[in-house]
């Protein structure tokens, strides 16, 4: 029989996982963005999907974590959290959302906090369900 918590666990790893590839994708894209016209290719249609994954990481995340606060009773991993949907809020919804410098600063700054706050909310968790 599964814990009753393994369903909060497959969460807090799908929003580390989701998280830390959104950062890496922030990280990167800018560098592909620049060698794709080396190799004759254009982007064409570019469709946007930076401010849909950042509402759903926002919900993912503050669910996750308020039902990990009712386990373990700490406010960790909201610390890390909370600056990070600002920081990908900003870079998604504001003018820096043109894909500038600015922006990959921010989006990848705050994918990696909100794949800490899932990291740390999954480890408290974890310790208050052995206790």
């Amino acid at each position: 029989m599964p814990q009753p918590d393994s369903t909060l666990r497959k969460a807090d790893r799908v929003g580390f996982a989701a998280s830390l590839l959104c950062a890496i994708h922030c990280a990167l894209l800018p560098l592909a963005l620049a060698t794709l016209p080396a190799f004759g290719l254009k982007l064409g249609g570019w469709l946007d999907i930076d401010q849909a994954f950042v509402v759903f990481a926002s919900l993912l995340g503050a669910t996750t974590l308020t039902l990990g606060y009712r386990r373990h009773r700490a406010f960790r991993a909201w610390a890390l959290l909370v600056p990070g949907v600002v920081l990908v809020w900003l870079g998604s919804f504001t003018p820096l959302h043109s894909h500038s410098v600015g922006h990959t600063v921010l989006m990848t700054v705050g994918g990696l906090a909100l794949a800490g706050a899932h990291l740390v909310n999954l480890r408290l968790s974890h310790r208050a369900a052995t206790a």
